[in-house]
């Protein structure tokens, strides 16, 4: 019998990818991708969240009740995301894994210094986000997030399902084709949790010291350490 771990190749992500991405309706595109996913590769996947809000989580839920999702606990998130957390893992069938980085906050500024995030973010992101996460992610055979075509340019090429080389397993992306209208009629229509955050612009919630609120007609990522160049953590890409 073929196993999960048999399939996962480069070549088994690029037939799924241009076998969902021909579906029109958003909706059951991403249900259509968790499903296979679920199906496929069982225990040996999880989503990740950022506690943005719920909207990943609640498709996978419907598609997969139980799945595991990653949440990358860096130790400087706002209140909000933390209570956003609770209460996502409080209402809907999912097992929430709150994923902490080796050094405490403490710990990371006796041995860097204070303010890294301030001083050389991208460290900062190695050593409280892509290094937390892909230890966790040495348990699993494929993984997903909530990444959108229209978050950014970097962001634009986007699959429904890809292959992650740096891990090597597939990664899955199932609202890669949603648009902003997509995310608020879904919220709306299921009444999904959302981070208060979120209603005083913050369009993309990250770490507190590294993130802001988006003024009108920005790019959703611009909040994101704003003024630097820089703009994904490294967990994406």
């Amino acid at each position: 019998m073929t196993t999960a771990i048999d399939r996962t190749t480069e070549e088994l992500a690029a037939w799924a990818d241009l076998r969902f991405d021909s579906i029109a309706d958003p909706e059951w595109q991403a249900l259509s991708v968790l499903w296979w996913a679920g199906e496929t590769f069982g225990d040996s996947f999880a989503i990740t969240s950022s506690m943005a809000d719920g909207l990943l989580a609640h498709l996978a839920s419907r598609a997969i009740p139980g799945v595991n999702v990653i949440f990358l606990d860096t130790g400087y998130h706002f209140a909000e995301t933390l209570g956003t957390r609770d209460w996502i893992s409080s209402v809907l069938p999912i097992t929430v894994h709150s994923v902490r980085p080796e050094l405490t906050v403490a710990e990371q500024d006796a041995l860097h210094g204070p303010r890294l995030h301030d001083r050389d973010p991208d460290l900062c992101c190695e050593l409280r986000k892509v290094v937390p996460l892909a230890e966790r992610l040495a348990g699993y055979t494929a993984w997903g997030s909530g990444v959108r075509r229209d978050e950014s340019p970097t962001r634009a090429n986007t699959r429904l399902v890809d292959w992650d080389a740096k891990r090597g397993m597939v990664k899955v992306n199932p609202l890669a084709a949603w648009t902003q209208d997509d995310v608020d009629a879904y919220v709306a229509t299921h009444q999904v949790p959302v981070n208060p955050l979120v209603e005083i612009g913050y369009a993309s919630i990250g770490c507190a010291p590294c993130t802001r609120p988006v003024a009108p007609g920005e790019d959703a990522r611009a909040g994101r350490w704003a003024g630097r160049n820089k703009v994904e953590c490294g967990v994406n890409v």
